[in-house]
């Protein structure tokens, strides 16, 4: 069986609230991969799902602990999660550069893939910042320099560019996003799909003896809306997705 670590897709929100002389505030916490999750439940992968605060902690430190695993997702997780754990950002610690581990993961065989959103890529003010990251240096797409948004709220299509394992059986077009990320595609990767003004939505190359894949656009709202989520093709792509991420 396949197994995925999926890392990102929660946030906590707190808000002020202001009644005349008086404030309070309220916390509330979401996560926002139940579409991806649940495509992926559906196709029968063992899935590990690691919320941004988790894999602070827990995400893998070392070769050997993502040895337990075949593909790896990255979603609206920054580069900072993983770049200033506790011990360094606190304590003052050296510790291992997990983007350096999971690079090296993906060239001895591992397959990685980063879906788009605030958090991902370069994201909202450049402040998910993978460019220059060790993590960079595998991705099949060069990333901007600052704010890589491309907000789109009267909704824009996609289309596919040609036939690929990932998008066998998929329709030919694709329901409207309202957003997705900026990116140019490695001299050596292959752009699967793309918006009508050809910039690239779905990304893919092979990396040493591994294989990764950059998604533009979100797994959920507000870039991704129901009716691209409830669509049957993303069941279908993400499914896919994986297999190949994972050399099967």
């Amino acid at each position: 069986m396949t197994r995925v670590l999926v890392a990102g897709e929660s946030w906590s929100v707190t808000s002020i609230h202001t009644k005349g002389f008086d404030s309070f505030t309220t916390v509330d916490y979401e996560e926002g991969g139940a579409a991806l999750l649940g495509a992926l439940d559906a196709g029968g992968f063992d899935v590990t799902y690691m919320p941004c605060h988790v894999a602070a902690k827990e995400f893998p430190w070392t070769l050997d602990e993502l040895s337990s695993y075949d593909v790896v997702l990255l979603s609206d997780i920054g580069a900072n999660t993983f770049l200033l754990p506790a011990q360094t950002f606190i304590k003052g610690q050296k510790t291992t550069n997990r983007l350096a581990v999971l690079r090296d993961w993906v060239r001895a065989g591992g397959g990685l893939g980063m879906v788009g959103g605030y958090m991902s890529f370069q994201g909202i003010e450049a402040k998910a910042n993978y460019r220059g990251t060790p993590l960079a240096e595998v991705l099949p797409v060069t990333l901007e320099t600052g704010d890589d948004r491309e907000e789109s709220p009267e909704g824009v299509t996609a289309h596919l560019t040609g036939s690929h394992a990932i998008t066998a059986g998929v329709d030919a077009s694709f329901p409207p996003l309202l957003g997705y990320q900026r990116f140019v595609p490695t001299a050596s990767a292959e752009v699967l799909a793309a918006f009508d003004d050809e910039a690239p939505l779905l990304v893919v190359d092979g990396v040493g003896s591994g294989r990764t894949l950059a998604y533009a656009s979100d797994i959920g709202p507000h870039w991704a809306p129901e009716e691209f989520t409830d669509w049957d093709g993303f069941t279908t792509m993400w499914q896919q997705a994986v297999t190949w991420l994972a050399g099967k």
